[in-house]
């Protein structure tokens, strides 16, 4: 079944023979709501039943027993409701409220599980600052990994000769817990001629060539002035030996001059007599400066509480403060690292993992590499070490803007945005296309397949390394610069982030990557999709989830990504991976084909990077519009801030592909463009819509009107007339986030074709034709969809309220609509022009013509005139409403107009609020 045809009756309650009615509006929802403040929360649908049961009652319903409900720490927010957004969107189904209650029960078993690991959110997702590969203060590197199923585990590369029992950790050895993290120390190599540090805890500052350790004064000179600064005399009390008070003791008890027979131990009397005895044999020496702790034990456990001291000596000791000083001139800076050692491992070298499992010895790529390029022969991959020196570090130059009201998203690939046939790069992007952007008048930008992957022609979406950008379009660094660029122009960077399912490839990524099948993903038909070859997570592993959670924090923390979209949440939600036969009924969102653990990971994302990144965006990408995607996750839902309506593409290509443009019915149309437009993210297409085969929108449009030399005729302007009133529908129903694919905006006029076997490899369709932007009726089309984004920019169309339709006549094709203050009236007729047309109005006056898609300048046939541009209301009642407007209304065409008032009317105004201001005095 069809998407878009899912989204026109909400799904029926499980209990009772009574279905939903389709949606129709906004009118009946309730407005008052709870949230966390500062957050964004939408819902994908509403159900109007009221009742969980078809079934009269012959009693009045007992009232619901109040139970008390857990408050947020920190007092952040309201109480906790595993089921709180039902009663708004008006879901009385008990099966699926009772699997929420049981999903917030096992949802806080698994926070408890992953906090006793890692004491919190923020620690359980900054797993990077430990695994993988980091340079240690005390001229080391240190290399750590999760491989439980390992017997054995080393490095090899270029810095050991990819000598596997070099630089080896193993059970008993540098590092094997019991959890399977592996640890391995690369101890860097002094030089020949130099003598190792006399201080085994002897720091380095790496960051920088300012050297405070070479000043030219001996460590031992330097402990000494650390000691007489810190310590007072008689304060240190110099020993031979750690083990000389306990030999003391021992001596003392059962040495010769000890107790021989239990007559000579005598009776053992009690700890305040004993005690009493020692105090007394005390000599009382007032000079002394020794502080004065007496522990009496009293036979209870030892508790730090028994200490009695007198309060001179503690808060003598309190005043004093460690000697940083000192210990900063002892950190030698990384001139004198250089001059001493040689690094173990030094800035790009290759390297890789090695295992031994019970079924042999096993070569991969670490899980948490930043960097991973293919062999010359393409086979297998290696890691590179990123540590430039401090000199090529690259620096951030801007902050992170915020958006302010709506989201206009452009969707790029990095790799097929050039117009040669080749990989684009992302110094190409960042000087070529960023510029565009902005231009464009979009204020997000939203990046596809810049994870590392290894197969291309998968558009980027079946992940490899993680934590790495795709070699194949440049340099960490060249991407921080991208990002960084993107901020200073005013954009926000998305990235489309896959969690749902992982590349089956075992040399380069995750699958049997310590030998196991079971490490990372689902081990036997649940660990694989039934359809794209891929591997599904284990969300219910600890382990697991902090190498996901760690990875969405580590595209944030290093990369300064302002926000994800979730790739194909259907695909993980469900065990039959969202390709079963789907009803949208209540009862399939909690049978037993729902994947409790992977709801349960996306509600621990979106609590960790909204409470870690409070400016984050979130977005969700579901097929099935999973109840309470955009709801807070205190009241039942998943937490994110917008959610992607996949039926408005899938409903406009099957209008193209299937139904004669005069059989349109705009009622249809209008019920899935605002089915539940609260947080809703609208596009007309993005890639998947114009990739492998499939045909572009303009591709469709133009061959249908047989016109493939794109020359300016009559047949081209009609076409692309279509083209235009799509898109501004499509963006004056979004709820407050739209989304445009590269190329779409200027109606690129083939399809985006990966290279793969089916095509030879070739990259023919795999970029963009950016020379159309100047030429015909595309330069047209640009200017057009500039103008709508200028609109948005100015008067913050998408970020109001709901569309309010006074008109939709599938006879005369004509939808109107208004949004705030502005009236949209489209006529979808492709051949009849309507003269006079009518349509309703609240508020009566003179109404401005401020957008007609028919103006020559969008390359429109221009059948307004200037004098038609301005139309007054007339007191006649249409369309339920107070007041009417004469329009004239080209076929194929689209207008926005909006009540005009001038500075006449603004006085008027003005002299009449005086009077009832005196009138009310």
């Amino acid at each position: 079944m069809a998407t878009f045809l899912m989204t026109q009756r909400p799904p029926p309650p499980l209990i009772g023979a009574n279905r939903c009615p389709p949606l129709a509006g906004r009118a009946d929802f309730p407005t008052s709501r709870r949230h966390l403040p500062g957050r964004r929360h939408g819902y994908p649908f509403r159900c109007d039943s009221s009742s969980s049961s078809s079934a009269p009652r012959d009693h009045p319903p007992r009232p619901r027993q109040q139970r008390p409900r857990t408050q947020l720490p920190g007092g952040r927010g309201s109480a906790v409701d595993p089921v709180g957004f039902l009663s708004k969107l008006g879901i009385s189904d008990r099966a699926f409220a009772q699997f929420l209650r049981d999903r917030h029960k096992a949802f806080k078993d698994r926070r408890w599980e992953l906090c006793s690991r890692f004491i919190d959110l923020k620690e359980a997702s900054s797993g990077f600052e430990l695994l993988g590969m980091h340079r240690h203060r005390q001229h080391r590197v240190d290399f750590m990994e999760w491989a439980p199923g390992a017997r054995y585990c080393s490095l090899v590369g270029d810095f050991n000769q990819w000598l596997p029992t070099e630089n080896c950790a193993r059970e008993g050895h540098l590092g094997h817990d019991d959890f399977g993290y592996w640890f391995i120390i690369l101890e860097d190599k002094l030089r020949e001629g130099q003598e190792p540090d006399e201080y085994f805890f002897q720091e380095y500052n790496y960051v920088d060539d300012y050297d405070k350790g070479d000043n030219g004064v001996d460590a031992e000179e330097m402990m000494r002035r650390m000691k007489a600064e810190y310590w007072e005399p008689g304060e240190i009390r110099s020993r031979k030996s750690q083990l000389e008070m306990v030999a003391k003791l021992y001596e003392q008890m059962f040495g010769p001059n000890g107790p021989q027979t239990e007559e000579e131990l005598g009776e053992i009397p009690d700890p305040q007599t004993r005690y009493d005895e020692w105090k007394a044999s005390q000599k009382v020496d007032s000079s002394s400066l020794s502080p004065s702790y007496d522990i009496i034990d009293s036979g209870q456990p030892f508790d730090i509480f028994n200490v009695v001291t007198d309060r001179a000596s503690f808060e003598k000791f309190q005043s004093k403060k460690p000697p940083l000083a000192y210990w900063v001139e002892m950190r030698k800076g990384r001139k004198a690292w250089l001059e001493k050692y040689a690094p173990t491992i030094s800035h790009k070298d290759k390297y890789r993992i090695y295992f031994s499992t019970p079924d042999g010895a096993l070569e991969r790529v670490p899980a948490w590499a930043t960097y991973v390029l293919p062999d010359a022969e393409g086979r297998q991959s290696y890691a590179v070490h990123w540590e430039p020196p401090p000199e090529e570090v690259y620096k951030w130059r801007f902050g992170r803007p915020k958006v302010k009201g709506s989201l206009r998203i452009y969707e790029c690939h990095v790799g097929i945005s050039g117009s040669e046939q080749k990989v684009s790069s992302f110094q190409d992007f960042t000087s070529k296309v960023l510029p565009h952007i902005k231009n464009a008048g979009y204020n997000a930008l939203q990046l596809i397949g810049v994870v590392e992957h290894k197969d291309y022609s998968s558009v980027g979406y079946k992940v490899t390394n993680y934590f790495a950008v795709s070699s194949r379009f440049g340099t960490p660094d060249d991407f921080k610069k991208l990002v960084d660029e993107a901020h200073g122009l005013g954009l926000v960077v998305l990235l489309d982030i896959v969690h749902s399912y992982a590349s089956a490839d075992e040399l380069v990524g995750l699958s049997l990557f310590d030998g196991s099948n079971d490490c990372y993903f689902h081990s036997g038909k649940r660990g694989h999709h039934k359809y794209w070859g891929t591997r599904m997570f284990k969300y219910d592993d600890v382990d697991v989830l902090h190498f996901l959670l760690s990875n969405l924090n580590w595209w944030v923390t290093e990369y300064q990504i302002d926000g994800f979209q979730f790739h194909s949440l259907s695909s993980m939600l469900y065990t039959h991976n969202g390709f079963s036969t789907f009803t949208g009924a209540m009862e399939e969102y909690c049978n037993q084909y729902v994947d409790k653990d992977a709801l349960i990971y996306l509600i621990l994302a979106n609590e960790m990077l909204h409470d870690l990144h409070p400016d984050i965006i979130t977005i969700a990408e579901d097929a099935t519009f999973y109840p309470g995607l955009c709801e807070p996750t205190t009241q039942g839902g998943l937490g994110f801030d917008y959610w992607v309506n996949l039926s408005v593409p899938e409903m406009w290509l099957w209008h193209l592909e299937n139904v004669p443009e005069r059989e349109w019915s705009m009622n249809k149309i209008m019920k899935v463009l605002v089915s539940s437009n609260r947080n809703m993210l609208s596009y007309v297409e993005n890639h998947n819509q114009s990739i492998s085969g499939r045909k572009s929108f303009a591709e469709i449009i133009l061959n249908s009107a047989k016109c493939p030399d794109r020359s300016v005729s009559d047949d081209v302007i009609r076409a692309s007339s279509l083209l235009k009133i799509i898109k501004l529908v499509t963006f004056t129903t979004s709820g407050g986030a739209y989304l445009s694919f590269m190329g779409n905006e200027f109606a690129h006029p083939e399809r985006v074709e990966f290279p793969m076997s089916s095509n030879d490899y070739s990259f023919r369709l795999a970029n963009r034709q950016w020379e159309l932007l100047d030429k015909g009726f595309h330069k047209h089309l640009f200017i057009f969809d500039k103008d709508v984004m200028s609109l948005d920019e100015t008067e913050r169309i998408i970020s109001r309220g709901s569309p309010n339709i006074h008109h939709c006549d599938d006879t005369s094709m004509v939808i109107s609509f208004t949004r705030g203050p502005f009236l949209f009236v489209f006529n979808f007729n492709p051949e009849v022009s309507h003269q006079p047309y009518y349509v309703g109005v609240e508020e009566a006056g003179e109404y401005q013509l401020v957008l007609n898609t028919d103006e020559t300048k969008y390359r429109g046939r221009g059948e307004l005139k200037s004098s038609q541009y301005v139309r007054k209301t007339c007191d006649k009642r249409y369309d339920g409403c107070r007041n009417s407007l004469e329009l004239v209304l080209p076929s194929r065409s689209a207008q926005k107009m909006e009540l005009f008032i001038d500075a006449i009317n603004i006085c008027t105004l003005v002299a009449f609020g005086d009077k009832m201001a005196k009138w009310r005095l």
